[in-house]
């Protein structure tokens, strides 16, 4: 089982990835949301948003307003960790149940094509 740090760690790596996606791919797929992912074997949750200008940052305080995430991630964090290192396909642990998300199906569509 990974830390809550290296949990962090990873979802900055991911922020990053995200930024080296062409800007044209980004403006074409992405529609802001609000994006939560719940680490489940250890019991915390981080907060990010997904903007026409990258992924925010994520972090473990919720959101002003108490608006549910429009997208939310469940994982555990080895999962996770694997995930964004590329040694865990999103495809495979989705249908594997590894990787449980909850969001509208034009959602997952635009998530499929900038993972």
């Amino acid at each position: 089982m990974a830390s809550v740090e290296e949990c962090r760690a990873a979802l900055a790596k991911l922020v990053d990835q995200f930024d080296e996606i062409d800007e044209a791919d980004r403006a074409k797929h992405v529609v802001e949301r609000t994006v939560s992912c719940r680490v489940s074997d250890l019991d915390v949750t981080f907060y990010g948003r997904l903007t026409h200008g990258g992924l925010d940052p994520f972090a473990e305080t919720p959101p002003a307003g108490g608006k549910p995430a429009d997208v939310k991630l469940t994982i555990v964090s080895d999962d996770l960790i694997a995930l964004v290192d590329g040694e865990l396909d999103l495809a495979r642990a989705l249908l594997g149940g590894r990787v449980k998300v909850d969001a509208s199906f034009g959602d997952l569509l635009r998530l499929r094509k900038l993972i």
